[in-house]
């Protein structure tokens, strides 16, 4: 059942976005003109045409030469940004107000075409796939095909899990029906959440950013509203949960993986071992880091504990300030310019050509991201920007993305895409580069002390927090297996996790335990949360090599990492900076960059 859509009342949210200035909102014109534009009308007309000529290919892949699989490869990669250009649009209109019917009917319309056209290519790669190694050797030989090495070699890494022709399209088909239904039944709910604290009626958002309110009662009140309102929709998110647990162990069993997280792990392009390695290593470090922080906070605040809803106050020594846009905007491409005057100047293409949709507004897509659209197009940044500190390391993280995915478009369609555990890697290390920044040019001891616990903070949020995370969506799909999950079980497991990870001198109320049902990303992405955890201890280690200086030319090391796409693999990416994913001791050498913070937060007293 869907929540009743107020219209938020909450005067001071008018004047705040007065306070910050004016924000850009991004114009979507660069991709198409308007839903029903001619332009989209014209591609879409196209592409179906050159579909219906690409299907002369089918069941004759195996006999190509290779200067001809080489074309056919690059006839592919076409259509195939055109397919994500319209497919970019689609989401990035949505996403602009989710609560719109019209949009929400745009976008599913969009995407049941797009998977229909999707389908009568699916032929191309299972055919590549069911080659001969000696066979697929002997047409890579070619330049025509050649260029294509890296798309081809993880294309095959689905090999052993790939099914029949007419079963994989029958999954594509039934996703529009299926998993795709499902999450957008959750989207269009939770931007339809209004949280009502006293006389006030917020977006989640708004509310959610109140838990970082410097005055306490804000805080709880807001914190206790949330979980009032996300229990009135807690059946349907139960539901919803369950439906694609199951969902997605039908479709492992039949693609025949070990674990729940495996297929995450293969499109990720890394081992189960490393996965599970970087978990222990997390898991390892939680009493010497959040335990041991939250435990210095209480007593910052005078408690002997810390309610859930102070886990991300101000310390009371920190100056409370909205920051204007401008100010963010000079902070974050100072920061960025200060270690790399290339990267700085593809950070001022997206604040001078709006590629950034800033404000936040009722209905637009909670949260934020960075879209790379395609190659031949530009990024696109969402934000919900609202003033505060952590909004600027926001804007930091995701223009992070934006230039990684500007100069990774060099590589094509087909090879510029990163997976999840690199795709965090420029996004953690623009926000260490403004953090640095920040905290060099702070002279006064409170103001340090509450830069570095909120650095503290926003790590233990990337690094704990997501890993415990992952803990609980690994034992929500596990228990799957054998049943409907309850919603008393579903809260039981989200505190449990809590509980370990966070430590005990966190106090968690009754209304906490529905908290699970606004994180997102484990209905959109099973699995992805770990890739925050991955991406913040390699770039740990990543920025402790450049601040020790002990790699030399590490800026144009740093531009090729990014430049390269997903041409490399991590353990290649990695080696031109002396380190490898692979050693255990890479993810204990990142968890020890977050213990390091607390010691000297420790010091100061």
């Amino acid at each position: 059942m869907h929540a009743l859509r107020i219209p938020p009342k909450d005067d001071s949210s008018a004047a705040t976005k007065a306070n910050l200035g004016d924000m850009p909102e991004w114009d979507l014109r660069d991709l198409y003109s308007a839903p029903d534009g001619a332009d989209l009308t014209r591609d879409f007309a196209d592409i179906e045409k050159r579909i219906a000529a690409f299907e002369s290919h089918r069941g004759k892949v195996v006999d190509l030469s290779g200067p001809d699989f080489g074309k056919a490869i690059a006839a592919y990669e076409s259509i195939n940004e055109v397919l994500n250009k319209i497919g970019s649009y689609s989401q990035l209109h949505q996403s602009g107000d989710v609560s719109d019917p019209k949009r929400g009917r745009f976008y599913q319309d969009t995407m049941e075409k797009l998977t229909g056209l999707s389908g009568q290519l699916l032929f191309f790669e299972l055919e590549i796939n069911r080659l001969d190694e000696m066979v697929l050797a002997a047409k890579m030989n070619a330049p025509e095909a050649a260029r294509y090495a890296p798309w081809v070699r993880d294309l095959r890494v689905m090999k052993d899990h790939q099914l029949s022709d007419d079963l994989e399209r029958l999954f594509l088909d039934k996703s529009m029906t299926g998993r795709t239904t499902w999450v957008r039944l959750y989207d269009e709910t939770e931007a339809a959440v209004r949280v009502t604290v006293g006389e006030e009626i917020l977006t989640l958002t708004e509310a959610l950013n109140r838990l970082s309110d410097p005055v306490q009662k804000r805080r709880r009140d807001s914190a206790k509203a949330i979980g009032a309102a996300l229990e009135t929709n807690a059946s349907l998110y139960t539901l919803i949960t369950n439906v694609l647990a199951k969902d997605k162990a039908v479709e492992d069993e039949w693609r025949k993986f070990k674990r729940p997280v495996s297929s995450r792990n293969i499109a990720n392009l890394v081992e189960d071992e490393v996965v599970d390695a970087l978990v222990a290593a997390a898991k390892g470090a939680y009493a010497d880091t959040a335990h041991r922080y939250y435990k210095l906070k209480a007593k910052w605040l005078g408690q002997d504990h810390l309610d859930y809803w102070d886990r991300n106050a101000p310390l009371p020594s920190a100056e409370h300030r909205d920051i204007s846009w401008a100010e963010a905007e000079k902070t974050v491409l100072g920061a960025y310019a200060g270690f790399s005057p290339k990267l700085a100047e593809i950070v001022k293409t997206f604040f001078a050509k709006n590629w950034i949709d800033a404000p936040a507004r009722p209905g637009k897509a909670s949260g934020a991201f960075s879209h790379p659209t395609v190659p031949s197009a530009h990024p696109y940044i969402l934000l919900n920007y609202l003033g505060s500190s952590r909004d600027v390391q926001t804007l930091a993280h995701e223009l992070g993305h934006g230039v990684h995915q500007v100069l990774a478009g060099q590589q094509g369609q087909l090879i510029s895409g990163t997976p999840l555990t690199l795709a965090e890697t420029a996004s953690v290390f623009g926000e260490m580069l403004t953090f640095q920044a920040i905290l060099a040019a702070e002279t006064r001891p409170a103001e340090r002390r509450a830069l570095l616990a909120g650095k503290v903070e926003d790590m233990l949020n990337t690094v704990v927090r997501q890993v415990a995370f992952h803990e609980f969506e690994r034992q929500v799909h596990d228990e799957r297996k054998n049943g409907e999950l309850s919603l008393e079980r579903i809260c039981e497991i989200w505190i449990g996790v809590q509980k370990e990870s966070l430590g005990p001198a966190l106090h968690f109320d009754d209304e906490y335990k529905y908290y699970w049902a606004y994180i997102s990303h484990f209905l959109h992405a099973p699995f992805y949360v770990y890739a925050y955890a991955f991406g913040d201890c390699l770039v740990n280690s990543l920025y402790n090599v450049y601040s020790t200086g002990s790699v030399p030319d590490f800026e144009s090391k740093y531009l090729d990492m990014l430049s390269a796409g997903g041409k490399l693999r991590h353990k290649e990416l990695l080696a031109p900076f002396g380190l490898d994913a692979s050693d255990p001791g890479f993810w204990r050498r990142g968890m020890n960059t977050i213990e390091g913070f607390i010691d000297q937060l420790e010091q100061m007293g």
